[in-house]
């Protein structure tokens, strides 16, 4: 799995302060910038505290993602307000061989794993032989696994990035998406800790979501939370 943020709202915690002293103040759009970065810093504090976070929506972030699984990327784009363009299995044969994402249950069982990686094999196999047979790559891709990496391009406002990594980053999500929401953090996080000083799962702010689910790790959670970057 590879990460990389591409490109993101230059100084992205003046943007976000200036929107919202803008619904509390009648001063000039250029009066919203001069506040010294102190101040700038208590009043996004204030904001986030209270919940006030639409004004997080007008700072966005793009990552270039790649050797993730089809699996994981189904999952990723379940989050509809983002942005995504993805590797087309229609117009990108993979007649070299095709990668492919082995979780690390399969991995620690070499009878399994043997089993497993020559299926992908067969399955390669016969994808190239549909190939050299004339069947386009639009349907031989049928029978390729969702074991199959890809690569997507992800555009996520502020509000949600936060949303996002809520779910994403709790010990009851997918292992897979977990990673990538994890490295997804650690870019960001520098470039607007304030903004992101509490992202996370949700217990990192409150009590668990999870209900009669928990991990029960809280703490334990809390502390890697704290520490991530």
């Amino acid at each position: 799995m590879q990460i990389e943020l591409l490109t993101y709202t230059p100084e992205p915690e003046l943007v976000v302060a200036a929107a919202a002293r803008l619904c509390y103040s009648n001063s000039s759009i250029e009066a919203l910038l001069e506040k010294s970065r102190t101040e700038r810093e208590a009043f996004l504090e204030k904001i986030t505290s209270l919940g006030h976070l639409s004004v997080l929506e007008h700072v966005s972030f793009s990552f270039g993602v790649e050797g993730i699984s089809r699996a994981c990327s189904h999952q990723l784009v379940r989050h509809r307000l983002a942005s995504y363009s993805q590797q087309s299995q229609r117009y990108v044969s993979h007649s070299k061989r095709f990668s492919a994402v082995t979780p690390d249950s399969i991995a620690e069982h070499a009878e399994l794993n043997q089993r497993y990686q020559q299926l992908l094999s067969e399955i390669h196999g016969f994808y190239v032989e549909m190939l050299d047979s004339g069947i386009p790559a639009e349907d031989a891709r049928f029978i390729l696994p969702n074991a199959a990496t890809t690569k997507i391009v992800v555009t996520m406002n502020g509000r949600e990035l936060l949303h996002f990594f809520e779910l994403r980053c709790c010990r009851r999500a997918q292992w897979e998406i977990q990673r990538l929401a994890k490295e997804m953090l650690k870019l960001v996080k520098p470039l607007a800790p304030i903004l992101f000083s509490k992202a996370g799962p949700g217990c990192v702010g409150g009590a668990c979501p999870e209900g009669e689910l928990t991990c029960g790790a809280i703490n334990e959670v809390r502390g890697e939370f704290k520490h991530l970057v």
